[in-house]
């Protein structure tokens, strides 16, 4: 068996365009569902219409910015889409930022309206944030018996002034501060948008898709999912907090045939004991994206889940992605698959040199017609994500180390920033990780690198124990350094109830560091 090939080339159109679409030929399909509520085409596209309209009412103009933070729901979807129908760009805030960080992130995207829902309206209220005059707040839930949005959206009805969207206009922009720190803005246009919904028609998603979500929307993770599902007319199921037992609940009621999930959550609902006995057999594509998908959880996925299942490598910014149809290469689970059609994906060393070597390990860089404009205010910071080959042609790079075997998969070590290097000897992080969770007593592991007057740094571990082990860390450690070289050795394990990850289920490594250094785990 053999991937699906790439449709032909379609002429450019717009998500706003696309569901008006859906409305007109399909108005009573199903087009969102969030808990009890549900809503037809034709509802979330008069809905969309009567937000575009209330922002142009507001006199926003084509290229302004709205900012959105808040859980999923019906009125985020809509405020969505109809600020992309007014010609406007969006910037989804995750509603975990401290106020302080909301309030910039808004700022420096240049917003001119602020939707937040009342948990958030809370924060910034206790937090002591202060907008900018210029920056009014409208709230996406209800308030008492007052309907969403309804004290400033335009009444039932409502039309916009029609707006021809250029492919180059931003869609987004998308605060991921990821692992590293300080949020930066990265500007996503609709032609990179128009990619990823006709490379979602190899996926199977057309009208009769049902695509459940259970991420948050401001994550580039969900907006994969959610994006394609509503431009080929599908159901879109939004789940505001994960929860494996009620995921496979409404997995099974739903009917649902797509999945966007991170490792954490796969690992999370294939290890509940009633797993099996919820009916799946209606899913007919899984996908994972975010973070490192172990081989054998991939494994267990497609052993006992129907359907297949796809693991995409890239970034929100863009460049290069590389796809795994686990289904179809079962003996590659440990890499992250092949570069997609049409996706250039190269590896070069520390001083920025090509290499060319079936083996040779080195950053990942990547270009496609998906890729970033840049980071939003930041040239310097987009000039540190670009690299240029011979031909001058434009690459983002991951900061990701990986390499390519003979058949032209891709095996990732680590990011390039986590690798320790001790006593001059490049360390991957993963492989002690690997070898970590090798041991009974521990159900997970991360390992990060710290400084040492003696190596420069020296790699340390932070270890989740597996329930009803005794061990001391002690005895974990001198196991582990048993198993390994004298260069990979730890000088320190710390046992741990979890790993503190991001909302998408990073491991944030810069916590662990930081935690090192204070002596608290």
């Amino acid at each position: 068996m053999t991937p699906p090939a790439a449709p032909e080339s379609l002429p450019f159109s717009d998500l706003p365009t696309l569901v008006a679409a859906q409305a007109r030929q399909r108005p009573a399909a199903t087009a969102l569902v969030v808990g009890e509520r549900r809503l037809s085409y034709a509802e979330l596209d008069a809905l969309a219409d009567r937000v575009a309209a209330s922002l142009q009412r507001d006199g926003a103009l084509p290229g302004a910015v709205v900012a959105v933070c808040g859980g999923s729901s019906v009125e985020y979807v809509a405020v969505f889409i109809g600020a992309l129908r007014a010609g406007l760009a969006v910037a989804p805030l995750a509603p975990s930022s401290t106020p302080a960080q909301l309030v910039d992130m808004a700022v420096d995207a240049g917003a001119r309206r602020f939707f937040v829902d009342g948990g958030i309206l809370a924060a910034l209220a206790a937090g002591g944030a202060h907008l900018p005059a210029d920056l009014p707040l409208t709230r996406l839930d209800a308030v008492d018996a007052q309907s969403p949005l309804a004290p400033w959206l335009m009444g039932a009805g409502a039309k916009p002034t029609p707006v021809a969207i250029d492919p180059a206009w931003p869609f987004n922009l998308i605060y991921s501060s990821g692992t590293t720190g300080t949020p930066k803005g990265i500007v996503q246009s609709h032609a990179m948008r128009w990619a990823h919904i006709q490379r979602a028609a190899m996926s199977g998603y057309d009208a009769t898709t049902v695509t459940l979500v259970a991420t948050p929307l401001y994550s580039n993770t969900s907006l994969v999912a959610v994006i394609p599902t509503l431009a080929w007319g599908g159901c879109l199921v939004l789940m505001p907090k994960f929860d494996a037992a009620a995921y496979l609940r409404i997995a099974q009621a739903e009917r649902v045939s797509h999945a966007m999930l991170v490792p954490v959550q796969y690992q999370r609902l294939m290890a509940r004991p009633d797993f099996d006995s919820f009916d799946l057999s209606s899913f007919r594509m899984k996908f994972c994206t975010s973070a490192p998908f172990l081989a054998p959880l991939k494994a267990d996925v497609l052993a006992r889940w129907p359907g297949g299942l796809v693991e995409y490598y890239g970034m929100t910014e863009g460049g290069g992605t590389c796809i795994l149809h686990a289904h179809l290469h079962p003996t590659k689970l440990h890499t992250v698959g092949q570069p997609a059609e049409g996706h250039d994906i190269r590896l070069i060393d520390e001083d920025g040199r090509e290499l060319t070597t079936v083996g040779e390990s080195g950053e990942v860089v990547g270009r496609s017609n998906g890729m970033m404009t840049g980071y939003h205010n930041q040239p310097a910071k987009t000039a540190e994500a670009e690299w240029f080959d011979a031909q001058g042609q434009r690459f983002i790079r991951t900061g990701d180390v990986g390499r390519f075997d003979a058949d032209g998969f891709l095996t990732l070590h680590d990011r390039r920033k986590d690798m320790v290097i001790s006593g001059g000897f490049n360390i991957y992080p993963s492989d002690l990780e690997a070898v970590l969770r090798g041991h009974p007593a521990v159900a997970d592991a991360a390992v990060v690198g710290i400084p040492s007057a003696e190596w420069g740094e020296t790699p340390v571990a932070f270890v989740v124990r597996q329930a009803g082990n005794a061990d001391s860390a002690e005895a974990l450690r001198d196991w582990f350094n048993q198993q390994v070289g004298k260069t990979q050795r730890l000088s320190g394990l710390r046992w741990v109830d979890e790993l503190p990850r991001s909302a998408i289920g990073k491991v944030l490594k810069r916590e662990l560091r930081e935690a090192w250094a204070a002596g608290a785990a």
